[in-house]
């Protein structure tokens, strides 16, 4: 029998999987945290604390401020430092709160056991409530506020719930362990994100080159409503819409959703930090980080508390190696080098890539030969050289004709370009240009 994949491009890049089979590891706490008062999608959270004030670990320090927000907690106990600008991932100033390290105080009603807590009493609202208090948002990446993600928009009707459990970026192992080594926890944490949405089914797909976490999985599902699914190895099967299609042969419109077609879809990472939230009272305030690279001494897999430098990360991976040329803020295909080593590790890091000189270094830029490779290897059916092409001369509205806001940024069409052609760098500046005449044309 063939594995399920999706029907448009892809590559497959080599996997790199270094950390596999590599336990998680707490690590100790740093002496300094910066948390960000942004660290999902929409509006800022508002800050509730101001230096010298004392705080503990999962205490409230910046509340929801819009319909798209979210809470933010500390991570960990200590005194505030300041609350200031200080610089993101992308070398952006933003407000965070730093706080000094002492001692590691938990807020009292948070539930810190081991024990596997079921609830089944649960209403919808008070799910989407512990969430939204909780500050849950989507894991995988997109960090968007998975409270509001649960309610269903007028005139659209969930039918199934899709947990992506496939991480297709080469060396990310982050989910493949937390799959293996918090199997029940997950599977709890999917049936609350089923009460939650109202749906009676949930697919866990994975891809096909983790079978102990399919293993694990199906194992910890066996009773339940929860349908494992082995799938093609394939980059960027992770990405949702073409997760969708190839676990329900649904495609997502151009511009729509997964909801657009009865589907919702959430991390694997999402889910089991919703077990927490909701089953724990545990607020997002750490999460599984891979540490990663070829020269790296320990490539690991780290529970992280969120606000953690990336330097002190690095250090408990081995250190920084000689031969390192960049850092990279998640996987090699959509990962962004880092400004800094002293930025912090947020809620949507997922892992922290080290690449050495040799791999770093770009090709010479040649001309375009019309191969056609990049329009192949899309995912979205679009012609990824034309849209490099507008974008260098300005011509933004012919990109959003050529429908660039549905690129994914996956970078397949980078990755097999034989003429080395930066296509998705330039793609992704014409998105942003493109996104500001779409944002201006509706507040008109």
């Amino acid at each position: 029998m063939s594995l399920k994949t999706f029907s448009k491009g892809g590559v497959h890049p080599p996997e790199n999987k270094l950390s596999a089979g590599v336990s998680i590891q707490k690590i100790p706490l740093p002496e300094v945290v910066v948390i960000p008062l942004s660290q999902h999608l929409g509006a800022p959270s508002k800050v509730l604390v101001k230096r010298g004030d004392e705080v503990k670990v999962g205490q409230l320090i910046a509340q929801s401020d819009g319909f798209i927000s979210t809470n933010i907690h500390s991570s960990v106990s200590g005194k505030v430092l300041k609350v200031d600008l200080f610089p993101d991932s992308s070398g952006y100033r933003k407000m965070a709160v730093q706080i000094q390290v002492e001692g590691d105080t938990w807020m009292e009603d948070i539930d810190r056991s081991e024990d596997l807590v079921r609830n089944t009493v649960l209403e919808q609202a008070d799910i989407r409530k512990k969430m939204l208090e909780a500050g849950i948002v989507g894991l995988g990446g997109a960090t968007f506020p998975s409270h509001v993600k649960l309610m269903v928009p007028s005139g659209k009707t969930a039918e199934y719930l899709i947990i992506n459990g496939v991480e297709c970026e080469p060396y990310l192992t982050a989910d493949q362990m937390l799959m293996q080594e918090h199997p029940t926890e997950l599977a709890a944490g999917i049936s609350l994100l089923m009460k939650g949405l109202g749906v009676e089914k949930a697919i866990l797909g994975i891809e096909n080159n983790k079978p102990d976490a399919i293993r694990i999985m199906k194992e910890a599902t066996k009773d339940s409503a929860i349908e494992v699914q082995a799938l093609k190895v394939m980059y960027p099967q992770g990405g949702e819409k073409q997760l969708v299609q190839a676990l329900l042969k649904r495609e997502v419109p151009s511009g729509g959703l997964p909801i657009d077609v009865g589907v919702v879809v959430f991390n694997v990472g999402t889910a089991y930090a919703t077990y927490m939230a909701v089953m724990k009272n545990r607020p997002l305030i750490e999460r599984v980080v891979t540490v990663s690279g070829k020269s790296l001494e320990k490539p690991s897999n780290f529970k992280v508390r969120v606000g953690t430098p990336v330097s002190y990360l690095i250090e408990q991976a081995g250190g920084l190696p000689e031969d390192t040329a960049k850092v990279i803020n998640g996987g090699p295909m959509m990962g962004k080098a880092l400004s800094s080593l002293d930025v912090p590790v947020v809620k949507g890091s997922s892992g922290i890539l080290i690449i050495k000189e040799e791999e770093a270094a770009r090709k010479e830029i040649l001309p375009c030969i019309r191969c056609t490779r990049c329009v192949g290897v899309c995912p979205m059916g679009l012609e990824p050289y034309l849209l490099m092409t507008q974008s260098e001369k300005g011509l933004y509205e012919r990109m959003e004709q050529e429908k660039v806001m549905d690129c994914i940024e996956c970078g397949s069409c980078s990755y097999t370009c034989p003429s080395a052609r930066p296509l998705l760098d330039y793609i992704r500046l014409g998105k942003a240009e493109v996104g500001k005449i779409m944002r201006s044309r509706k507040a008109v």
